[in-house]
């Protein structure tokens, strides 16, 4: 592609966020739909950017709603968005004031609005005159909940309502940038070996004790310039993630089930554990499919990856027991805030219920094609109880075939260790 056909990478990050805030789109989806306008080199610059605003969008909005006495509206408004774009960069990135300004206002024309280049920089030169007392409005902001915490009102009533001592933390951790955990191919390398052709790369790594593949990057990375990537050596993957594989404990030639596979880190995962293990990953996602199959590509695994919905496996399970089934159900990913920060902006409340009765739906029709003495192991990235321990309750209930092993384990999302995940282990006897 000739370098002209690149847009001014701020108005795509505005058109990204609009994406978000007004159509409902991921903000992964939405840049995946704009990369094809982003230069290489620029990609880091645009995640960096788009990410930062979603994790600190209230603040953002507080300077903007104390700058303007009308509020962008209508066509205008990707210039709402737009003006988000050059407050992060101003607060919370290296760029020159005066560049992040000037790359800014030049966005106007590629956003096809040049009369308000105007409107974009009065704004912004204001901000930079303001920008100490802003900051101390805004420290003592009387809306101090959604302020303070960059969380909405909804979520912080249930975090602190499940966990009064230890929400803050949660919140603290959701507002960091995610640590960079890789997951170490033990069929290729040790750790300890993978840890020294990190560092002949001069990337630090730290090892950790309970999981014996997983290695935390002191900096996150490109994975091309991790020793080995392309070759399946190793896999990035959340520390949390990586206890889903060991609690399902496959073993070679059994038949099993990776449900809501997408994007296969976890049937990957299986396969480096039972080589020879009969792997059958499903999601309902076809575009999220191809996922897996890249996934198994690279690490040169094989496994049957079919399209399905987990509410009717009778039309893709072909009437196969398994010996293990991996649950992990969709949920609201409150565990995965700080990977995901658009999450705190695109759920609502009412989403909870209407996900607990999803997830009680796929496993109670997922649980009859799991073999007598079979394990299923149930998994979420979310820190709400509704849809970890009293699903698990109820299901134990209401099904006396199934039997809890071991504890559950929720883990919260702490600064330099996993995110949030819940794990339940569950036998049929």
């Amino acid at each position: 592609m000739n370098k002209k056909s690149y847009q001014n990478i701020r108005a795509l990050c505005a058109k990204a966020i609009f994406a978000v805030l007004e159509d409902g789109q991921s903000l992964s989806t939405a840049l995946a739909s704009l990369n094809h306008q982003v230069a290489d080199k620029d990609k880091a610059l645009i995640q960096e950017i788009s990410f930062g605003v979603m994790r600190v969008l209230p603040e953002l909005n507080f300077y903007i709603h104390h700058l303007m006495k009308k509020v962008l509206t209508g066509k205008n408004r990707v210039l709402h968005y737009l003006l988000l774009v050059g407050l992060y960069q101003i607060l919370y990135t290296r760029i020159p004031e005066h560049a992040a300004v000037g790359e800014t206002v030049g966005a106007v024309n590629d956003l096809k609005k040049p009369q308000l280049k105007g409107v974009i920089n009065g704004v912004l030169r204001e901000f930079l005159r303001q920008q100490a007392s802003l900051k101390q409005k805004f420290q003592q902001d009387s809306k101090q909940q959604i302020s303070q915490t960059l969380h909405p009102s909804w979520l912080l009533n249930r975090l602190k309502s499940a966990y009064p001592e230890q929400w803050q933390a949660i919140v603290n951790a959701n507002n960091q940038k995610p640590p960079m955990w890789l997951r170490v191919n033990l069929n290729h390398y040790s750790v300890s070996e993978y840890q020294q052709l990190l560092e002949k790369q001069q990337i630090a790594s730290e090892s950790f004790a309970d999981i014996p593949c997983a290695i935390r990057l002191t900096t996150a990375v490109n994975v091309t310039k991790l020793p080995f990537f392309a070759e399946g050596a190793v896999t990035v993957q959340d520390l949390s993630a990586q206890y889903a594989a060991y609690l399902l404990a496959p073993k070679n030639g059994e038949q099993i089930l990776d449900m809501c596979a997408a994007p296969g880190g976890k049937t990957t995962h299986i396969l480096e554990l039972a080589p020879t293990a009969n792997v059958l990953a499903v999601d309902v996602d076809a575009n999220r499919v191809k996922r897996i199959d890249e996934n198994l590509t690279r690490l040169k695994q094989h496994a049957q990856v079919k399209v399905g919905d987990g509410l009717t496996p009778e039309k893709w399970c072909d009437g196969r027991l398994f010996d293990r089934i991996l649950l992990d159900a969709p949920c609201s990913a409150t565990g995965v805030i700080r990977r995901h920060p658009d999450i705190k902006w695109l759920r609502r409340d009412s989403d909870i219920a209407q996900l607990t009765e999803l997830q009680y739906a796929i496993l109670t029709r997922i649980w009859p094609y799991l073999k007598t003495g079979g394990t299923l192991v149930y998994a979420t990235c979310s820190v709400l109880p509704e849809e970890n321990k009293l699903q698990i309750c109820r299901f134990l209930k209401e099904n006396p075939n199934a039997k809890q092993q071991g504890e559950l384990r929720q883990f919260l999302p702490t600064e330099l260790g996993g995110d949030g995940f819940f794990y339940a282990v569950l036998n049929k006897v």
